[in-house]
């Protein structure tokens, strides 16, 4: 199994999951933002060019991930982790 990226900011509360190598540097083609009535925040997905699914952003991240999974992210911030 792969290990999965995740990048975290705790400053502005964001996480960002990559699905896809992040030393590849692939460019998002299209962000599909995931209506943030229903899932109670905003939640982005983002896709390449063939359409394949190669991150999800994640805002108010702290409410929407688990804590195990934010202390172990990359930090972006400053982070008092």
């Amino acid at each position: 199994m792969a290990n999965v990226r995740v990048t975290y900011d705790k400053t502005v509360n964001a996480a960002y999951v990559y699905l896809s190598d992040p030393q590849d540097r692939i460019k998002v083609s299209r962000m599909y933002p995931c209506d943030p009535v229903e899932v109670g925040g905003m939640i982005n997905l983002d896709f390449d060019e063939q359409g394949r699914l190669i991150g999800v952003e994640v805002l108010a991240a702290s409410s929407k991930l688990s804590g195990y999974l934010l202390e172990s992210a990359e930090r972006l911030d400053a982070g008092d982790a």
